[in-house]
């Protein structure tokens, strides 16, 4: 920016390509090294630096570990003292796959003088052998990392370093996160014109030129003025020409639009006048053409085209290589085609101008009716000119924008509508109305296309509408005929939604787009991944900009329509002739000044990174570059990826050497601030530089030496242990290993250590380095690793292994001589044993788990089989002389001494490695192994004898071993459960005497511990499933004292022995809910059991009758009733009498849930359902009530239930049952004695309101007291009620006569007993629960009462209001008499009312001979009936309106009809109602109308005639007089004599109409007028007919069964056309 001088290359040169640039970009940045220093320097002032980690572990870690047992360290190493979980292997080295075992305590079998294997010992950290070796694999550490190494972070997901300054987590942000923080490089390199400006827009300029209006950029920067004046500057801003001043162009307004001839010669200016003129820059003192609006006669003659007069040209554009050939658009929304024709000079021309775009203010509206919308031409382009020959430079083709439309025209040889596109519905309704577009041409590629390999791009057209952008391809398809113009297909190919809509869009290279938006943001994108590169605000750049198109769209903006989704908020201005972009540079024409920006390229990205000192995030962004993550596109990188490799490697091998040597030479200089941190950050980036360039030399050769002489080689170690770890790298030097092994021991990280040498490749390992490295500090996975893969041994790390038990096994004093230590760090190392062999047995490499080649596992498992089990001490290595021995002592080697010492020390564990090998193929057939791995060569005797080694002769050895002499039962156990699972597995290998196999069951069933039941069991099970004991009840008391349940239950039933079967699920705890589908089982009649077989089973059920009924009495009851039913008596006695038990075993089987119970309900005597009733009134006393009226009578005595029923307060069904039994009346005294019983009670309770106030909720008790005398007050009167239904029957049956007036019969005497105990019940609690207020107004200190007195009040009414209803409504109820005995039932039924009333009213006279005390009673009933009397009017009213309203709507519903679909018969053509209608229609309307005033009037005279026959129509006829009849059908039927239509709606709606003929010449001859008219049929699909015409086709199509008749009597019709 500190020089203007624009450095573009000149005309008809081609623009640099972006490689071009960025070499020139590194040539002059060579110097970048050497300032490093200084400048990053300055930076690193700030940083803080971390204090080391910790350093190393004690040398006593492994006695911390065991003192801190619980403790998990970070830093711990894996090889600490592990919690076992079971057996010594289960620990944190080997993790099984399954869950942890069962923990529990050693039992030792009783008398046994062995003590068990060493692991299981006490004292030794071990619980007892406790576990499940044989459902569980071993997993070495590795495969599953341990929890106390954790493994440092991929380098794939490591995080950009905290720096302000870094750019490595800014590449993929999103587009609102761009600028924060934002990047030490500018986006764009903008330069301000200096010069230019001075002279364009300085006071002077203005005032002589007029202020800029629009540029345009081609060769030179082109300025059009308000003035009318063109300015032009060359690239060093110098003012060339001045175009205009002197000539008509400066009398025609401003400049609008502004446009250069693609061979830079020609500028043509269109003027707010309408007036456009081109200028030749030789000879700019006059016009080359000039191209004037229509004047008014051309306006009212339409004899030409061409713009209106004061109309601005808003768009302006060459075709071609023309000059004379234009196109213009206005603000009017009208676009043309000027072709001008040679001559001399611009008064020799003529110009034609052709209209492609908008109509004239005047043109007739389209004939499709349809109103004009305003439109406008947002945007407008001419395709511009490629590096290549196309067929469509010749076509004119130019893009035109609107509101509403894409349009692309081609207007050479004539003007031709190539392609149209309507706006996308994405744009979002009522957002602001925006458009643009922006042509790339065709142009030669020089790397062929990697999307579409061509060597030759498309022509594209990118175009907006709102927010919404899309490119669109077009493509050539060439025609036969080589003189017509090829076809041009146009494809939609990436869209993209911007944030905001979007203003102005120009192409910056072939993939790269910019875009500016309504806010004045400019925003880059990727062409063909539409991806958003950079985005920054341009609001300072103070763009140029003008309301073109509002006044013209004023009526799309919203007007208050909010559901018109095609109108938008605003039209913004426009941006398009301020916004530029040519040959990858940006234009931006200012209110103020002209700028032009291009964007910083990768070169220059990178040097302002490491001038800003941040050279780590300078590292991770050339990466980026090289593996092509970030915006190669937009930053001058080809796509390519060879060519980007190349360009980019360099330059990441540049910075990482700058980098170290500036990084460890500040280390250096200020030791006082040393950053291990910021060095591993380094490390980090570094790495992944070089694993994506592939260059491993780099890290292992400058890097490692950088970081090994700063003695921070550990940082560089833990770094490159993830890549070791994922396998990316494999390769490490052994200086590096050395080093390595040493860093992380010192670190006590030798479980990590042990991880990363078992990743490598072995090739590259210093073998005698590494083994004594790894024996030195007890890495004995990765010596494993080391001596099997680097040298094929596997037998010399088993004896190394081995040589750690010796000392645990042999010597007798060792582990209780104090050095618990020392045998801990033996033991767990000493473990690996057993994942050793698991591994190798099955053919997998220890300890990463990978498969091995064939040859090598075969030779593998040979060795160790051959090891273990050849029973001799061998000497290893071979011919070294040097025996291996197990016992140290003077006492000799035992047979099989290597096998017997892991016995010894781990029998379990071992047992269960066996388990897994055994599972492999190797062992399956000696003569299979000695054809695949016998290959005619040599073998040693190893692999010979291994060879030989099959399962039956593993399970021989171990049976020698582990005898009970040697091995304690805590041992053998699992050698039991191993045979008896792998003889079941594998029978046809194995081949065990029966001696043998009773042992082992015997074995099984005294299994030492109680945790090892359900394995012992279960493996018993196993063997059972292959072999079957001869003498099978001779192990059945093993098994019970063993609680072997299901295998006693499986012997039971193959004996039939029932009921020891059913016995055995009784005393098996784990499965008694079985018990319910064993009694099913064994007594359901499909069994065929004996009677003596069932009555064990009985017998069983009887011994543990109360046990089965407590597991779920419900099934207990369902299971007996349906298979022993004799057995409930039994059963219930057995259980706690009075029990829930009981009752909820009564229940099922009395009233049975239909949800659960399949069993039909049980008939049980009289006893079951008293005793049931008996509980039911102590257990849900609530349903007593309901029960007993469900019950038959016969099956309760009273004097059984009556004392509980009382006793329980269960009144309700006490006289439920006295009624029953007919004893009504002492039912009636029981009722009323409870009554009185809860009246006393209120009375107590309120009495004594003030005492139990705090105790008890006064209140509530109050309220649940007098709902209770409202419910037993119901039971009165469902009492009375039932006896006077019995008392009416009787009267019937006997023909008594109603009694004397003064008489009250036994119902009646009833309801008076009824009335008189509520009534004064009411009175009596009445003045208690509402006494007189004043004696409570006088005191103000007396307290607010507790009672709610209205509610109980209310209550308290209620009573003898419902007693008092019910009388009503059962002495006012029609009896079942015949019609003529209704006045005297009605009479009858209120002599019984008035005879209850009056002798209530006479024994309350005798008791109180005061009534004042009944006044309020008897008010309150009267007042409730009136008031349920006006409810009662008011309801009816409201009904009747409504149902006058309902019938009201169904009558005018009825009275509807259908039009038929035409006027004429559908069979004879005859004209049936409306204009020219034959017959005497009117006449014989009139006489039906007369004919139903009379019928009428006779009616009113009482002469009504006799019921007529219900149909669903009417039907009418002359020859019936006209007689008609209603029905209820939907619509009604008429004759033709009215004069209407008629419709009848059914299945085929029916209508009677007149009969008509038509003659030969078609013409339809009236009858005499006075001939009687027929009936009319209209039918439901509309078809009419005369009545006979349709009979008549009906008989010709079907013959007479055409008829049919409804319920009602009616001929139903068919349409002969519909059908």
């Amino acid at each position: 920016m500190e020089d203007d001088h624009l450095d573009l290359p000149p005309d008809g040169e081609d623009a640099p390509s972006s490689d071009e640039e960025t070499i020139k970009g590194e040539r002059e940045q060579d110097h970048i090294q050497d300032e490093i220093a200084d400048i990053i320097e300055e930076e690193r002032k700030g940083i803080i630096s971390e204090e080391p980690a910790e350093n190393g572990v004690v040398a006593n870690r492994y006695r911390q570990l065991l003192r801190d047992r619980d403790d998990a360290s970070e830093e711990g190493s894996a090889e600490g003292i592990p919690r076992r979980a079971g057996s010594p292997i289960d620990s944190l080295l080997s993790i099984p796959d399954d869950s942890p075992s069962l923990q529990g305590s050693m039992v030792s079998s009783p008398g046994s003088s062995r003590v068990p294997s060493l692991a299981s010992r006490p004292g030794l950290g071990s619980p007892t052998p406790s576990f499940r070796p044989f459902d569980r694999r071993f997993q070495s550490r590795i495969a599953s990392p341990s929890l106390l190494s954790p493994r440092p972070s991929s380098p794939s997901i490591i995080g950009g370093h905290n720096r302000q300054v870094s750019i490595g987590s800014q590449l993929l942000l999103g587009p609102g996160e761009t600028e924060t923080p934002s990047p030490p490089w500018e986006v764009v390199r903008w330069t301000k014109l200096k010069k230019l400006n001075g002279q364009a827009f300085s006071e002077a300029g203005k005032r002589n030129f007029g202020s800029p209006t629009c540029i345009a950029v081609s060769a030179s920067i082109v300025l059009g003025t308000t003035k009318g004046i063109i300015l032009m500057f060359d690239y060093s801003q110098n003012l060339k020409m001045i175009v205009g001043p002197g000539t008509k162009a400066v009398e025609s307004g401003p400049i609008t639009a502004i446009a250069v001839s693609a061979d830079h010669t020609t500028i043509a200016g269109g003027h707010a006048s309408g007036n456009i003129f081109t200028w030749d820059t030789s000879r700019a003192s006059r016009p080359f053409l000039h191209i004037p609006p229509l004047d008014s006669s051309q306006l009212q003659n339409r004899t030409m085209d061409g713009h209106l007069p004061n109309v601005s040209i808003t768009h302006l554009g060459f075709l071609g290589t023309r000059h004379t050939a234009l196109v213009s658009a206005d603000d009017r929304g009208m676009a043309f085609s000027h072709l001008a024709t040679r001559g001399t000079g611009a008064l020799g021309r003529t110009v034609k101008t052709v209209r492609i775009l908008g109509r004239y203010p005047d043109a007739p509206p389209p004939s499709s009716g349809k109103p004009l919308k305003p439109s406008t031409v947002l945007a407008f382009s001419p395709l511009p000119l490629g590096n290549v020959e196309r067929a469509t430079d010749t076509m004119g083709l130019t893009a035109m924008l609107t509101p509403y439309l894409l349009v692309i025209v081609s207007t050479t040889p004539v003007a031709q509508t190539q392609h149209k596109s309507a706006r996308p519905k994405d744009v979002a309704p009522h957002s602001a109305m925006t458009g643009c577009l922006a042509w790339f041409p065709a142009v030669k590629l020089k790397v062929p296309d990697p999307n579409t390999g061509s060597t030759m791009s498309k022509v594209k057209l990118v175009y907006c509408w709102s927010n919404v952008l899309t490119v669109l391809d077009v493509d050539e398809i060439p025609t036969d005929n080589k003189d017509k113009p090829p076809m041009l297909k146009f494809k939609a190919r990436s869209r993209w939604k911007c944030e905001e809509a979007i203003v102005a869009v120009q192409w910056l290279s072939r993939s790269v787009l910019t875009v500016l938006t309504i806010t004045q943001r400019l925003i880059v994108l990727e062409d063909r991944s539409m991806r958003m590169t950079e985005a920054f605000d341009l609001i300072h750049k103070y763009i140029h900009h003008a309301d073109l198109f509002s006044k013209q769209l004023h009526n799309l903006v919203e007007q208050l329509d909010e559901d018109d989704t095609s109108m938008h908020g605003v039209v913004a201005d426009a941006f398009y002739m301020s916004f530029k972009a040519y040959k990858g540079r940006i234009f931006l024409l200012g209110f103020n000044d002209v700028s032009i920006g291009a964007l910083s390229n990768w070169a220059d990205r990178l040097i302002a990174l490491m001038e800003n000192g941040d050279y780590i995030g300078a590292i991770q962004l050339a990466t980026s570059y090289y593996t092509g993550d970030a915006n190669k596109l937009t930053v001058g990188l080809p796509e390519d990826a060879a060519l980007r490799h190349r360009m980019v490697r360099e330059k990441i091998m540049e910075i990482m050497s700058a980098s170290l040597k500036y990084a460890f030479g500040q280390r250096e200089r200020n030791k006082s601030t040393v950053d291990d941190q910021h060095l591993r950050q380094l490390a980090e980036t570094c790495f992944i530089a070089c694993q994506s360039v592939d260059d491993l030399d780099f890290l292992f050769g400058d890097m490692y030496e950088w970081y090994e002489d700063a003695e921070v080689e550990g940082i560089f170690l833990e770094v490159l242990e993830p890549y070791i770890l994922e396998k990316t790298i494999s390769f490490v030097p052994p200086t590096a290993v050395k080093a390595m092994v040493t860093h992380y021991v010192s670190k006590g990280w030798e479980s990590r250590l042990e991880e990363m040498i078992c990743h490598m490749e072995t090739a590259t390992l210093d073998i005698d380095q590494i083994t004594t490295l790894c024996k030195q500090h007890g890495l004995y996975d990765a010596l494993i690793y080391v001596w099997n893969q680097a040298l094929s041994d596997y037998i010399t790390p088993l004896i190394d292994l081995l040589t750690l038990l010796i000392p645990l096994v042999r010597n007798a004093n060792y582990t209780t001589s104090g050095n618990l230590m020392e045998d801990e760090i033996f033991g767990v190392n000493a473990l690996k044993v057993f994942p050793y062999l698991s591994y190798t047995l099955t053919g997998r490499i220890y300890p990463t788990g990978e498969r091995m080649t064939d040859e090598v596992a075969l030779q593998a498992k040979a060795e160790l089989y051959w090891f273990l089990f050849s029973g001799k001490s061998i000497d290893w290595p071979k011919g070294s002389g040097k025996v291996f021995l197990t016992n140290l002592t003077h006492g000799g080697e035992p047979s099989f001494p290597y096998l017997r010492m892991i016995l010894q020390y781990d029998a379990p564990s071992l047992l269960s490695a066996l388990n897994e090998a055994f599972e492999d193929s190797f062992l399956n057939d000696s003569q299979e192994k000695q054809l695949n791995g016998g290959t005619g060569k040599d073998l040693p005797e190893e692999q010979i004898f291994g060879l030989t080694v099959d399962r039956q002769y593993i399970i021989s050895i171990l049976l020698e071993i582990m005898n009970p002499s040697d091995f304690a039962p805590e041992d053998t156990i699992y050698l039991d459960m191993f045979i008896a699972r792998n003889l079941s597995k594998f029978p046809q290998y194995l081949l065990i005497p029966g001696s043998t196999l009773n042992k082992v069951l015997a074995g099984l069933c005294n299994f030492p511990g109680i945790d090892l039941a359900e394995d012992a069991q279960l493996s018993a099970e196993y063997l059972l499933s292959v072999y079957q004991p001869p003498d099978i009840s001779t192990m059945i008391p093993l098994f019970k004292k063993a609680c072997f349940y299901r295998i006693l239950k499986r012997i039971y039933r193959n004996d039939k022995q029932y009921g020891k079967l059913l016995q055995t699920y009784f005393e098996d705890p784990e499965d008694q809910e079985e018990t319910f589908s064993c009694i099913a089982e064994c007594l359901r009649p499909e069994t065929g059991l004996s009677k003596r077989q069932v009555q064990d089973v009985h017998d069983v059920i009887k011994r543990h009758s109360q046990e089965l009924v407590s597991l779920d009495p419900v099934q207990a009851a369902q299971t007996l009733a349906a298979y022993a039913p004799d057995l409930h008596r039994f059963v219930l006695d057995s259980l706690e009498e009075g029990s829930e038990l009981q009752y909820a075993y009564l229940q099922a089987l009395l009233e049975p849930d239909s949800e659960t119970s399949e069993q039909p309900t049980t008939k049980l005597d009289r006893d079951f359902v008293e005793q049931y009733v008996q509980l039911m009134c102590r257990y849900n006393s609530s349903h007593v009530s309901d029960y007993v009226g469900i019950v038959q009578a016969t099956n309760l005595r009273l004097d059984k239930l009556l004392p509980t029923m009382e006793d329980t307060g269960v009144i309700d069904a006490v006289v439920i049952l006295m009624a029953r039994e007919g004893q009504v009346q002492d039912a009636m005294n029981r009722l009323t004695r409870h009554l009185e019983t809860l009246e006393s009670a209120l009375q107590g309770l309120v009495a004594n309101e003030d005492e139990h106030s705090e105790d008890l909720d006064i209140k509530e008790s109050a309220e649940d007291l007098l709902r209770g005398l409202q419910k037993y007050t119901h039971v009165g009167i469902w009492l009375c009620q039932g006896q006077m239904k019995t008392s009416k029957k009787l009267n019937a049956i006997g023909r008594r006569g109603s009694p004397s007036p003064t008489e009250l019969s036994p119902d009646e005497a009833l309801w008076l007993e009824l009335i008189d105990t509520t009534v004064q019940i009411t009175r009596r609690l009445s003045s208690v629960v509402a006494p007189s207020q004043p004696d409570r107004v006088s005191s103000t200190a007396s307290p607010t009462p507790v009672l709610d007195s209205d509610k109980l009040v209310a209550l308290l009414r209620s009573l003898v209001q419902h007693t008092f209803t019910a009388l009503m409504t059962a002495t006012t109820t029609q009896t079942t008499a015949p019609p003529s005995n209704r006045l005297v039932s009605s009479s009858g039924g209120s002599l019984t009312f008035l005879r209850i009333l009056r002798a209530f009213l006479t024994r309350a006279a005798a008791k109180s001979p005061n009534l004042a005390d009944l006044r309020a009673v008897l008010t309150s009933i009267f007042s409730a009936y009136a008031y349920e009397e006006s409810i009662l009017q008011l309801s009816n009213r409201l009904l009747e309106q409504q149902l006058f309203v309902n019938v009201k709507e169904a009558v005018d519903l009825r009275q509807r009809g259908w039009r038929p679909r035409g006027s004429t018969c559908e069979a004879c053509g005859k004209r049936l109602w409306g204009p020219g209608v034959a017959g005497n229609v009117f006449e014989a309307w009139e006489e039906k109308q007369a004919i139903e005033s009379k019928r009428r009037e006779e009616k009113k005279a009482g002469l009504s005639r006799p019921p007529v026959t219900p149909g669903k129509g009417k039907e009418i006829s002359p020859r019936r007089d006209n007689e008609s009849y209603n029905g209820k059908g939907k619509g009604k039927s008429a004759d033709i004599g009215n004069g209407g239509n008629s419709s009848e709606e059914q299945v085929n709606g029916q209508q009677n109409i007149q009969n008509s003929t038509v003659e030969a010449n078609g013409s339809t001859s009236t009858r005499r007028q006075d001939q009687p008219l027929g009936a009319l049929v209209v039918l439901a699909c509309r078809h009419i007919y005369h009545k006979a015409c349709l009979d008549a086709l009906l008989a010709e199509q079907g013959g007479s069964s055409h008829r049919e008749v409804d319920e009602f009597g009616r001929e139903v019709y068919r349409c002969p056309i519909d059908g």
